[in-house]
């Protein structure tokens, strides 16, 4: 019943209904598309995720009750086949108009929330993660990096100020063997839209991980104006900038026995890919395992921030906790439960998913 209040508090079914074009007969509708949405989000918050759950599901009296029917008296909700229909009717325009829904939605529960209060930041995190497939659906390729046949959906959050909390505004399902930053730009000049159109004058701050680092993304970013902290490959060059710091990190380590990060910065271009010259931070350390040799370990991190080295880096690594965003809608909410066999209908499945989450937060 919470999740229902919830719901209708921040109008979100009502709203992602709205998206989809019902191409049924109307005479021979049991079911609208708002009841048969809202039985997919209420059912994957509560921990079924599958379509076959249905069947248990149909004179189940809470679910009734969840869609405004009499729990003992009311109609049976709809059944695996009408579900499956349902999730298979979607077109990819259907899809877009929800994804671009859900942001909005999201953006103006917190418009709400912090009305009276200054926004100063808006922190946007975006990752890939694997989504393993086991059948025959469109467009799941070998991934030579997770080992296995999957999807590769990107997942966005955003954090207001210095807030902990992290809110779900992006997921995409993507072929298998897209590189990371594949939709990347087209996601986030749709986000920075609607976050400028909502909250004017914030800075928005936008983290990435070593994929994200190709040259087209750092263009829209520096183009836009956005601070940013994306993780950047090691290369020779800059190998060769920081093994000073390098030195540094490994007498620490022989005189202590511990692990002594060092922190350092170089401005780094290249030939073609990077016409102008760009602030790199680097962290060089001698780590060592129990029961293992002890090695090398630098890292880069390409940014526009002016703080301190070791601050930017700090700032990096605060992403981490991104991931466990993604571990929630995984382990929690079973974003990955993508098998069925056309695409567009498992992109359904997780918007609905990612709707369900935001229910719950």
């Amino acid at each position: 019943m919470l999740l229902k209040a919830a719901d209708e508090r921040l109008g979100l079914s009502e709203a992602l209904a709205k998206c989809l074009r019902d191409r049924r007969q109307p005479g021979k509708v049991s079911h609208s598309q708002l009841e048969l949405l809202r039985q997919r989000i209420f059912g994957i918050a509560l921990g079924y995720p599958d379509a076959n759950d249905a069947r248990g599901l149909a004179e189940d009296p809470i679910h009734k009750l969840l869609l405004g029917r009499d729990p003992i008296d009311g109609e049976p909700l709809a059944s695996q086949p009408s579900i499956s229909r349902f999730e298979n009717g979607a077109g990819r325009v259907d899809l877009l108009r929800m994804a671009e829904t859900l942001l909005e939605v999201v953006i103006e529960q917190h418009r709400r929330r912090l009305r009276g209060r200054r926004c100063r930041r808006i922190t946007l995190d975006f990752d890939p993660t694997d989504d393993p497939t086991h059948g025959q659906q469109e467009f799941t390729f070998f991934h030579g990096y997770y080992d296995t046949y999957c999807y590769l959906p990107l997942l966005g959050t955003m954090a207001f100020n210095g807030e902990k909390e992290q809110y779900l505004i992006c997921a995409m399902l993507r072929p298998g063997k897209s590189a990371a930053h594949v939709g990347l730009i087209a996601v986030l000049r749709r986000v920075l839209e609607k976050l400028w159109a909502a909250f004017p004058k914030t800075r928005i701050r936008v983290r990435l991980d070593g994929g994200f680092g190709a040259p087209h993304v750092l263009d829209f970013l520096d183009e836009n104006g956005v601070e940013y902290v994306v993780g950047l490959a090691t290369t020779k060059p800059l190998k060769k900038r920081s093994r000073r710091s390098l030195g540094r990190a490994r007498r620490l380590f022989r005189e202590t026995g511990e692990t002594a990060p060092v922190y350092g910065e170089t401005l780094h271009k290249t030939k073609t890919s990077w016409p102008h010259k760009r602030r790199v931070i680097f962290k060089a350390e001698v780590v060592q395992l129990p029961g293992r040799d002890s090695k090398d370990n630098v890292r880069f991190v390409v940014t526009n921030l002016r703080s301190s080295p070791q601050h930017v880096y700090g700032v990096y690594t605060d992403r981490g906790d991104a991931e466990n965003r993604i571990k929630e809608l995984k382990n929690d909410l079973a974003i990955d439960r993508t098998c069925c066999s056309r695409f567009l209908a498992n992109q359904l499945r997780v918007l609905l998913t990612a709707a369900a989450y935001v229910l719950m937060q």
